[in-house]
């Protein structure tokens, strides 16, 4: 270890380290890094693309915070330093500004949104005023008429801008000490004083959010087919098809492993959507879109859960939760899909109606609003079966704090899951909404359609423990909702009415699931229902309500199909290894056709750590929610969802001070100055050293 070489690597590794943390220390004291930056992504259908990226190193541009429309004259056109990476308040995030940012996209680096912590007064909808619109029931060929939202606008504060192409990043900044460290750097730095011209150095950011895939799905698609070809098959894939999975439940058994019809048995559908979105990736809480509809139908579900065990209807009733609505009906028209081709555990000819519940958390005094379509009601005996459930309905909110009313006879149906039904064939079928015609939602598909827009708040000073069981008004008025859908349920499935007045929801169990979807996952209630290797999706925030891309499966689902099977499920006592491997005992090997075993973790006792585990038996199960687009290799489908997420390697954000060209050409110069001489000198002095390093040899014969 002593010798020469030895000490000499040992130097270089010294200085190797050296180097590596001084560079580091260097990278720290130039770059501010964002620690929560949310983008924009890019997203691919069947003829074209939206959303937004960035170039392969990121886009950087001087800061310009916007402050009113006018102001954008110095980024188009006035200001003397383009590119410009614009910061702009949420209230400034419209149609009309960002598209005129779009447009001038050659002086425009990107742009961060700073989103607020109160949402803004009037309503923000970044999706399309008539959502769906192509992949409905209504088009040229089942009534022009009502086709592209001709009768009603659906949502007229859609101003479409999730669905546009930017060729720069858009990113979300909370407002937080980075958007306070933006914005002393460009009041500091870039903010014109007086009318003069702002001062190098500039405070500048840079949004790195580059996409892999372009054009539209079947290209991605096709590229990602060749990537299985490649020396690393999957590594090339360049987007994949957005799906999740259903979650589907019945009153009374299916044996699931036989696919397609039941001889004699006859299904009620109870339905709601499951997903949301927003302009922003991963920011999708949908309040009122999506978790208003879904927690009543899973508190109907668990006020049906011992009525129909005690005195079970003639027909049976199916729970389903459909995934990725928000995107052409992935999740139902998968589910519809499997019906008609025999991959699922009952057909469309064991469908006798179907009940969904939609948007319903903010009731204009306590209205809701029994939607059906009227095409498919010229049938006299869907016509029949339809006034049939409304007279349910009705008879299911008496003595409730629920008024139910319907539109005109020749309005269209709103966008709903049951549209892809009767896309199939005439079912009878109502859909719940709280709107008569265009939505009441102010904030559809946005950040902003959150637990606060839904009224969900509590007394000051209670723990987060406290506030899970705190009943709150929107849990009251859900639990209504809730209870008037179980009673119809049960009577439009041939229940006795007599039985009626015994079924109510539990409002407690409604105000859990409100906090668990829209406040906080991780909590006590969702964490005993959980099998221990899931508790790691739990987060202190509210559950994320994006459908994801295929192969993921996502919080949402995780969460809703082991709430399903508690509140309709049984308790069983067997033991940990007979209810992970599907049986109640160890010959059993019939069971697991008819029914779902979960072993979650249980209660945390109060004076210890170790939890009580327990099996529970469901028919909570999981079916795909892929559209079967990608399933038939039809990537230009007309009839069935065609999106897909593009990949990306790395989302960041940091800003920095950016010098003036003049310094940086003459940085450039003088540091190339610098080689060039030390080339020149390091030359002469090797042409001369053997003048420059010679000593004088002594003779050999020389003596003392």
């Amino acid at each position: 270890m002593d010798s020469p070489s030895a000490r000499c690597l040992f130097h270089l590794l010294v200085c190797w380290l050296l180097v590596g943390v001084g560079c580091s220390s260097v990278e720290k004291k130039i770059y501010v890094h964002l620690n929560y930056t949310v983008p924009c992504v890019r997203l691919l259908n069947a003829t074209h693309q939206i959303g937004c990226q960035s170039h392969l190193s990121g886009n950087v541009g001087v800061l310009h915070v916007l402050e009113s429309e006018e102001n954008l004259d110095w980024v188009l056109r006035s200001g003397l330093n383009p590119p410009y990476l614009v910061v702009l308040e949420a209230a400034l995030f419209t149609r009309s500004i960002m598209m005129k940012l779009k447009n001038g996209s050659s002086r425009v680096a990107g742009v961060a949104v700073v989103a607020p912590n109160a949402r803004p007064p009037g309503g923000i909808s970044p999706h399309t005023s008539c959502p769906n619109d192509n992949t409905g029931v209504y088009t040229e060929k089942y009534d022009p008429a009502l086709a592209h939202c001709n009768v009603t606008v659906w949502n007229p504060l859609g101003s479409g801008l999730s669905y546009e192409q930017f060729d720069f990043p858009i990113f979300s900044l909370k407002e937080d000490n980075d958007t306070q460290v933006i914005r002393q750097c460009y009041m500091d730095h870039n903010r014109a004083a007086n009318g003069s011209t702002p001062q190098y150095p500039l405070c500048a950011m840079q949004l790195l959010s580059h996409m892999s895939a372009v054009s539209d799905t079947a290209t991605c698609m096709r590229r990602s087919e060749l990537s299985s070809f490649s020396l690393n098959p999957g590594q090339d894939t360049v987007c994949d098809p957005l799906a999740d999975n259903n979650i589907w439940a019945s009153t009374s058994p299916l044996n699931n492993t036989a696919k397609g019809h039941k001889e004699g048995e006859s299904v009620v559908v109870a339905a709601a959507r499951l997903d949301s979105r927003s302009f922003f990736f991963d920011v999708a809480p949908g309040a009122e879109s999506s978790v208003a509809g879904f927690v009543a139908l899973l508190a109907a579900a668990h006020a049906l859960r011992n009525v129909t065990r005690e005195a079970p209807p003639t027909r049976n009733i199916l729970y389903a939760f459909f995934q990725g609505e928000t995107f052409d009906y992935i999740g139902s028209s998968r589910m519809v899909y499997d019906m008609e081709n025999k991959k699922f555990a009952v057909d469309l000819d064991n469908i006798h109606s179907v009940l969904e519940i939609g948007q319903v958390g903010l009731q204009v005094n306590s209205s809701l609003w029994l939607h059906s379509d009227p095409v498919s009601r010229k049938n006299s005996s869907v016509d029949q079966e339809v006034k049939t459930l409304l007279e349910s309905l009705r008879a299911g909110a008496a003595g409730l704090n629920v008024s139910l009313e319907e539109p005109s006879f020749s309005q269209p149906l709103p966008p709903c899951s049951f549209q892809r039904f009767l896309r199939a064939r005439p079912i009878p079928g109502v859909v719940i909404q709280d709107h008569q015609s265009s939505f009441t939602n102010r904030f559809y598909e946005s950040m902003f359609d959150n637990g606060e827009y839904l009224n969900i708040s509590y007394p000051p000073n209670l723990t987060p423990e406290e506030q899970l069981h705190s009943v709150t008004a929107t849990a009251t008025a859900l639990t209504e909702v809730a209870t008037m859908v179980a009673r119809s349920l049960y009577v439009q499935a041939g229940g006795d009415p007599a039985q009626r007045s015994s079924i109510n929801a539990d409002p407690q169990t409604v105000t859990r699931m409100l906090y668990g979807f829209l406040v906080r996952s991780n909590n006590s209630w969702f964490q005993q229902l959980l099998p221990s290797e899931y508790t790691g999706i739990l987060a202190d925030q509210p559950v994320n309500l994006y459908v994801g891309v295929v192969q993921q499966n996502s919080e949402l689902t995780t969460l809703v199909q082991h709430l399903l099977a508690n509140l309709t499920g049984t308790t069983l006592n067997i033991t940990q290894e007979n209810c992970k491997t599907q049986r109640e005992y160890e010959q059993d090997k019939e069971n697991k056709h008819m029914f779902n075993y979960f072993w979650v973790q249980g209660a945390a006792p109060p004076n210890g750590t170790e939890r009580e585990g327990f099996c529970t038996r469901s028919t909570a199960r999981r079916s795909s929610a892929m559209s079967p687009a990608f399933d038939l290799r039809e990537y230009t489908s007309k009839d069935y969802s065609t999106w897909t997420e593009s990949r990306w390697k790395s989302i960041s954000g940091r800003i920095f001070l950016v010098a003036s060209p003049e310094l940086e050409m003459w940085t450039l110069g003088l540091g190339l100055g610098v080689l060039l001489t030390s080339l020149l000198l390091t030359y002469a002095m090797s042409s001369k050293a053997d003048i420059l390093f010679s000593s004088g040899r002594e003779p050999a014969n020389a003596t003392y």
